[in-house]
Formats: structure tokens, C-alpha cells, sequence
């Protein structure tokens, strides 16, 4: 028979026993989210409206960081930068459109690298075109810019709006903190982002 006293034991060696189970669970949670948000994606929010309409203010998403990391930065890769001088340590969603030794300059409402006209067909929508249909410009003319050996330059979608490599200038590799974003929320609006060329 079972006495009082085996019971009232029984009953803490129970709950230490849940208590250290939990603990070793959480743990383990934290740091499978820790390696998860470190190595393969991180969320991201969006902020303001530099890259609409590809992506609207307020989205919340996914950046991947593995496929940056294991791939060359590639035109028109939409990416997630951040520089301390540069950004004030906030992270930055923007467009790729100059790679390492290239020579960009816009004219007349069309973006030349290297001396041709670039393809942009993520700027065609009715967005930018009925800002050109008023007779405005949607990429406003810039100078010449060449890129150095570890340089890139980058713009947003909404060319009218965003605070790009057109006044801060160009960013390094070591600014990229993650590249295609996954849109998961609101969810009316779940989506892929990536490569504006495919």
C-alpha cells in the first residue's frame, strides 16, 4: 500500500519532470528558430511604398537567405539590404539593376546599362503607366554611375517614391541580408516576389 508521503512525492517528482520536459522543448524550439531565421529565411515587413506595386506597404513576408548566400546577386533580384550608414540600420527592400563594373545611367523615362536599354517589365503596369499618360516621367533622368568591383546598384519599383542608389549611391554584397520575398500576409495577397525577368 501507497502512503501519503510516496504520493506527495510521486507528485513533484511529476511536475520537475514536466517542468524539465517543457524547458528542454522550449530550447529546442529556440534554437531550431534561431539556426531557421540565422541560415534560411527571415521575416520581413514592408515599409512604405518604394517598391509598390510590386509590393505594398505593410506586407509581411519571408526573405530568403540561404539561396544568397549559395547564389550569385543576379538584375533585377528584388533584395533585402541593410548598411549603417547608409540605411540607418532599418533594412531596405529594392530592386537590383546594376551588377559589379556596370555603367547605369537613365534617360527620357528608360534605364541604360552599359549603354542599352533595360527590359523592366515589372514596371509595366497600369501604376507607371498611367503616371506616364499625365506626361510625367516615371524614371527620372540621372547621370552616369559606374560600378566598382563590389558594387550595386539598386531602385525601387516605384521609381517616383523611392529612396534608391540614385541618391545614396551604391551598395556592397556584405549590405545584402536576403534576396526573393515571400508574401504571406494579409493573406488575401500571397505571393512569390523574385527575379523581375522571369
Amino acid at each position: 500500500m501507497i502512503s501519503l508521503e510516496e504520493n506527495k512525492k510521486k507528485d513533484k517528482d511529476s511536475i520537475g519532470y514536466m517542468l524539465l520536459d517543457f524547458l528542454k522543448t522550449f530550447v529546442l524550439c529556440a534554437i531550431i528558430v534561431y539556426l531557421f531565421t540565422t541560415f534560411v529565411m527571415r521575416p520581413v515587413q514592408v515599409d512604405g511604398l518604394s517598391m509598390y506595386p510590386t509590393l505594398h506597404d505593410d506586407e509581411i513576408g519571408l526573405m530568403n537567405i540561404i539561396d544568397m548566400k549559395i547564389h550569385d546577386i543576379q538584375r533585377y533580384d528584388v533584395v533585402v539590404v541593410n548598411d549603417a550608414e547608409i540605411t540607418n540600420g532599418e533594412a531596405w527592400v529594392k530592386r537590383v539593376i546594376g551588377l559589379p563594373g556596370d555603367t547605369i545611367y537613365a534617360k527620357d523615362d528608360v534605364v541604360y546599362v552599359n549603354g542599352l536599354a533595360i527590359e523592366e517589365p515589372y514596371l509595366d503596369n497600369e501604376y507607371a503607366n498611367d503616371i506616364r499618360s499625365r506626361g510625367d516621367q516615371f524614371t527620372h533622368d540621372f547621370d552616369k554611375v559606374t560600378l566598382g568591383e563590389d558594387e550595386y546598384f539598386l531602385m525601387g519599383d516605384n521609381r517616383i517614391e523611392s529612396h534608391d542608389s540614385r541618391a545614396v549611391g551604391p551598395f556592397k554584397r556584405s549590405d545584402f541580408k536576403g534576396k526573393d520575398i515571400y508574401i504571406l500576409y494579409p493573406f488575401s495577397n500571397i505571393r512569390f516576389e523574385r527575379n523581375g525577368s522571369l
